[in-house]
C-alpha cells in the first residue's frame, strides 16, 4: 500500500511541475490519472522493490552528489584528451564484476558507467558487465572498484 500511494504521489506532483496548470479541474484530472496509472501498475504487478525503489530514497542523494563529481572529473579528463594531443587515447574494453546483490542494483550500476563520460556500458550478462572506456585509465579507474562499491551501497536492502 505504501508503494501505491508513493507512486501516486510521484506521478502527480510529477504531472504538475510538467503541466504547470493549477486549475481545479485540471488538478482533479491530473489526479485522477496518477491514479488510474496507479491502478493499472498494481494490477500488473509492477509495484515491487524493482518498479518503484522507494527504499532508495534515503541513499540516492549522497550517491547522486558523489556520481555528479565523477561525471564532471571525467567530462574534464575527456575534454582535455580531445584537446591535447599528448594525451592518448586508448580505447579498451574490459569485463568487470558487479557486486550487487539485485538487478536493480547492477542496472544502477552500469547506469552510472554510461552516464560518466568516456566509459559505457556494453553487455551485462548475470554479474558482469563489459564496459568500453576512452582510455586506459578510465578503465583502471573502474576496476579498482569505487563505483562499484558505492553502487553495491546505494541499492543495498
Amino acid at each position: 500500500m505504501a508503494r501505491a500511494l508513493s507512486l501516486a504521489a510521484v506521478l502527480f506532483v510529477l504531472w504538475y511541475l510538467l503541466s504547470g496548470h493549477d486549475e481545479p479541474l485540471l488538478l482533479s484530472l491530473g489526479g485522477a490519472s496518477a491514479v488510474a496509472v496507479t491502478l493499472i501498475a498494481w494490477r500488473k504487478g509492477s509495484l515491487d522493490r524493482e518498479g518503484h525503489p522507494i527504499h532508495l530514497i534515503r541513499r540516492a542523494p549522497a550517491y547522486w552528489a558523489w556520481l555528479a563529481w565523477q561525471i564532471v572529473k571525467a567530462n574534464i579528463d575527456v575534454a582535455r584528451r580531445c584537446l591535447d594531443p599528448r594525451l592518448p587515447i586508448s580505447p579498451t574494453l574490459v569485463t568487470l564484476k558487479a557486486s550487487q546483490g539485485s538487478d536493480l542494483g547492477r542496472v544502477i550500476y552500469a547506469n552510472s558507467i554510461t552516464l560518466t563520460p568516456g566509459t559505457v556500458s556494453v553487455a551485462v550478462e548475470g554479474d558482469r558487465i563489459t564496459v568500453h572506456a576512452l582510455s586506459r585509465e578510465s578503465a583502471q579507474d573502474l576496476a579498482r572498484g569505487e563505483m562499484d562499491r558505492r553502487a553495491s551501497a546505494m541499492s543495498r536492502s
